[in-house]
């Protein structure tokens, strides 16, 4: 910190210390008006999020925690009911400001501080919250000292939360943690400051706001390079820098990253990037990341529902002319493309709107999981014979293929199988054009066999002969579809309990009545296709309509424990090892794995012996908090494990368990 900035900065501390007490009188109108909400009603000894949330007038502007050269944080005194605490104020990403040489950390537009509210164990009614808080207000030219009496009443009780959507704008915009340990170094007047951070993640124009004062001087300019998955951060050092550095690496659109830095190694040789230079492979691995997984994605068992509906273009495909085979397949992948093409831009404009939303996230809705049902059985129906319908059977039209791909498509990405978890992350952090390409290119990769196989002869010669095996084959694979819509109605279950059953029973029946009902006219030449739709949208619009929200808990399996980031931090600070799954009931390579590897005796007794501790997250019906973890490790969706050996940083496990993978992690702790 330069003289001047001190000098100037002992000014307004001893300014606001002066007028900052609740017997001050305020200096004129307030320029930052301050409010105190809650998230919603908290449970007696639980949690809740409150947001002290700053709106500056226009050309104004409040401080981060660390404001710089000049300025002052927010001061907050508080007053709570008996037994109840808050923890410590967590700022957003800030921006910077430059003001007469001076480095300033600052918030030039609305913004929200938020803090933990912990209720004590007996709280009942209504626990009223007060606080005192003084903040500074400035321009480029004045700063005002400025406070203020924060007040609001918090229900005790358990129920939902009533502003979720409105605070978790608030949490996307704060720096998320990085789980990955950062090193520090000193270099004459250097501090250079290694981050691990893979190199398919796009940094942009990187930048470090300091936590640790006075350490660096924030005026000067930070150079970053790239060395493997490692960004090296070279800061210009002013102060004693032995020890542990603090900081928040800026990267992207306001996204940020928590990192704490203690004395390490730090690469010596690296890629400029930043300003000095701009890395142009990251859209190029996500492509290539996406392609391989959509690939893949033919493979794992969440798409088995579509398998049937796969099995017949083909085999159509081996028995058709050259064109046609081309536009089907063609047909198809459009579809494909423009599923997974729609829902990415969905996810975008959701995250965009501060929502946290990951890949997936149309399965955390009860209602989708209902539609799904409903088209699931009608499919069933349609393999089984009962009523027909030209996109499934019959001579296929470009049309037909086109919504058969799109379906596919939505019906196939409920799980992030090998490549497509890590892509699908990367492309959260890509420019909006960019992103949107490589959900396409999930689509693409999810068609190309079918793609190649309308386009490569050999490949058709190769399959069987049309026939009446297809008839047979037809009515088989009405029953995986079948279960599939029996699937849903369990999930329905989980969801949104017993209500949404019921519902999703009554509509079940109502849509099957009617479509066998249909069957027997087609039977007698009448095809009555617009009545067919009619029954499918009367069904599901009926049944949307009155279906209950997803509920706000889950409940985790006997022997495991609810998944948080402190849980996991106070395991480590004890060295104790544990296991981290991430799952959902509608990702079936989640519900593989569990059955298959995790929900073992063999791997049961083997964690015991050990002392690991197993810890759950459940995304079923969403979980900002998961959400935001998710991102923190490249990942868009479930399934994710994670195993931390004590003293280690964590190892992210394949997507494919194995209980003697498990069970050697769990013997060499």
């Amino acid at each position: 910190m330069t003289l001047r900035g001190a000098v100037l900065r002992f000014l307004i501390i001893a300014l606001a210390l002066l007028l900052g007490t609740p017997a001050a009188a305020q200096l004129g109108p307030l320029h930052i008006r301050a409010s105190l909400i809650a998230e919603g009603p908290v449970r007696p000894g639980g949690e809740v999020e409150l947001a002290i949330h700053m709106q500056p007038d226009a050309g104004w502007h409040g401080y981060w925690q660390n404001p710089g050269d000049a300025g002052q944080p927010m001061s907050v005194d508080w007053q709570l009911p008996a037994g109840a605490t808050v923890g410590l104020l967590r700022y957003p990403v800030p921006t910077r400001l430059t003001v007469a040489g001076l480095m300033n950390y600052v918030f030039e537009r609305d913004y929200a501080v938020l803090v933990r509210f912990k209720a004590p164990p007996n709280a009942s009614g209504t626990l009223p919250l007060r606080a005192h808080a003084t903040w500074l207000a400035c321009t480029e030219q004045v700063c005002v000292p400025q406070q203020g009496e924060l007040a609001v009443d918090v229900p005790v009780g358990d129920r939902p939360p009533v502003d979720r959507a409105r605070f978790d704008g608030f949490r996307q915009a704060l720096p998320r943690p990085l789980a990955a340990p950062a090193h520090v170094a000193v270099a004459g007047d250097k501090l250079r400051l290694a981050i691990a951070l893979p190199a398919s993640v796009p940094v942009g124009t990187p930048y470090v706001y300091p936590l640790s004062d006075g350490v660096v001087d924030y005026a000067a300019p930070q150079h970053f390079s790239r060395s493997g998955d490692t960004l090296v951060a070279e800061l210009q050092r002013k102060g004693d820098a032995r020890g542990r550095f603090e900081g928040v690496l800026s990267y992207g659109d306001s996204q940020g990253l928590t990192f704490s830095a203690v004395p390490g190694a730090v690469p010596e040789d690296g890629t400029p990037v930043g300003d000095e230079a701009v890395p142009s492979h990251a859209l190029w691995w996500a492509l290539l990341g996406a392609l391989a997984g959509g690939i893949i994605l033919n493979l794992m068992p969440c798409v088995f529902p579509i398998l049937a509906l796969k099995t017949l273009h083909i085999a159509r495909s081996g028995a058709a002319e050259q064109a046609h085979a081309r536009s089907d397949a063609l047909a198809y992948t459009a579809g494909a493309v423009a599923g997974t093409g729609a829902l990415g831009v969905a996810l975008l404009a959701i995250r965009a709107a501060g929502s946290a939303a990951g890949w997936a996230f149309q399965l955390q809705d009860p209602r989708t999981i209902l539609l799904l049902m409903l088209l699931a059985a009608a499919i069933a129906l349609n393999l089984a014979g009962l009523f027909k319908l030209p996109v499934l059977g019959g001579e296929a039209k470009p049309g037909g293929s086109f919504a058969t791909g799109a379906l596919a498509a939505f019906v196939a990405t409920p799980c992030a199988g090998p490549f497509l978890g890590s892509a699908l992350g990367i492309a959260l952090l890509l420019p909006t054009w960019s992103s949107v390409l490589v959900f396409a290119a999930l689509g693409l990769g999810l068609a190309l066999p079918f793609l190649l196989i309308g386009f490569v002869p050999r490949l058709r010669a190769l399959l069987p002969k049309p026939g009446k095996w297809m008839l047979t084959l037809q009515r088989v694979l009405a029953f995986p579809m079948a279960l599939t819509a029996l699937a849903c109605l369990w999930l329905l279950w989980r969801q949104a309990g017993q209500p949404a059953l019921l519902i999703g029973l009554a509509a079940l029946a109502l849509l099957s009545a009617g479509l066998v009902a249909l069957g027997r006219r087609q039977s007698g030449g009448a095809p009555l296709l617009a009545g067919a739709g009619f029954i499918a949208i009367v069904a599901a619009a009926g049944a949307t309509l009155v279906l209950p929200s997803a509920s706000t808990s889950t409940a985790v399996p006997l022997g495991t424990e609810r998944w948080s980031e402190a849980r996991v931090a106070e395991l480590a600070a004890t060295r104790k090892p544990a296991f981290v799954y991430f799952t959902a009931d509608w990702c079936l390579s989640c519900k593989v794995n569990e059955a298959a590897a995790i929900d073992r005796a063999e791997v049961r007794d083997a964690f015991k012996a050990a002392g690991v501790n197993v810890l759950a997250g459940d995304w079923t019906n969403g979980d900002p908090a998961i959400t935001r973890f998710l991102e923190t490790q490249e990942r868009a969706g479930v399934p994710l494990y994670l195993w931390y050996a004590p003293g280690k940083p964590a190892e992210v496990l394949p997507q494919i368990l194995t209980p003697a993978m498990l069970i050697e992690r769990a013997r060499s702790r």
